[in-house]
């Protein structure tokens, strides 16, 4: 039996080879993503977007592109973008995007999915931690809105670009958007059960709550009056409202 992927393995490993040689180690996250990246806003972006796809040990080439692609999507949005430019931006030839993904949407569902992943990883360590649910629910918004403020270009991408999807990719997004709803409707139910939170609609709740965290990137640009902690702080103390703290 002929295996099928390995001309798609040894182009990726040549195609490997070729990004090292173009890009070392010691080169910057401006040029990874784009030019204009000048302030420290954009820098700021930038680390974070490379923390995050870091984080799921995407080898650099893919890396590149999906740092690229984001910049990209969240700038001029999916369709008004072209795999040329995903491939302009992230300094490499115009075919070497399908060395390591299928289609442009792949890397859209790879960006989406990574984004929404860890931000699983983000409400499910807050909400299953110690403390009281009032505690939880606290520290839960308090880091979600971090981490949306601080990765604001992918947040733009999942807010406004999903719908773009295939059928099959949208339905993984979904689940994952779930589990967060869940972990965040669940500390707000065990609130109600220690009478933290007088409250007669968790679900609801829970919407309320995740829409001051999730929709931050709508409108939150670097340099805005309240810093990223102050907001955190501002939407921790609105959850409380919302869920009907007693104390």
């Amino acid at each position: 039996m002929t295996n099928e992927a390995a001309p798609h393995a040894e182009a990726a490993s040549q195609a490997e080879a070729s990004l090292q040689a173009e890009s070392p180690q010691a080169e910057s996250l401006q040029a990874e993503v784009g030019p204009d990246v000048g302030s420290a806003a954009a820098n700021g972006q930038a680390a974070a977007l490379e923390r995050l796809f870091g984080r799921y040990h995407f080898p650099p080439g893919p890396r590149r592109i999906l740092l690229a692609a984001a910049t990209a999507f969240a700038e001029r949005g999916f369709h008004a973008t072209t795999t040329r430019d995903i491939a302009a931006q992230a300094g490499l030839s115009p075919a070497a995007l399908y060395v390591y993904f299928r289609s442009k949407e792949e890397v859209l569902h790879q960006i989406v999915a990574s984004t929404l992943a860890f931000t699983v990883e983000v409400v499910a360590t807050e909400a299953n931690g110690p403390g009281s649910p009032a505690d939880r629910l606290t520290g839960l918004v308090r880091v979600l809105t971090l981490w949306t403020t601080y990765n604001s270009q992918v947040g733009h991408v999942v807010l406004y670009q999903t719908s773009a999807l295939s059928p099959e990719h949208l339905t993984d997004i979904t689940a994952k958007q779930r589990k967060v709803s869940q972990l965040v409707r669940q500390v707000i139910v065990d609130g109600i059960g220690t009478r933290d939170f007088d409250i007669d609609d968790p679900g609801a709740a829970a919407i309320a709550i995740l829409s001051l965290c999730l929709d931050v990137p709508r409108w939150y640009h670097p340099g805005h009056r309240l810093t990223p902690q102050k907001l955190g702080d501002f939407n921790a103390a609105a959850a409380l409202r919302i869920a009907g703290a007693t104390q």
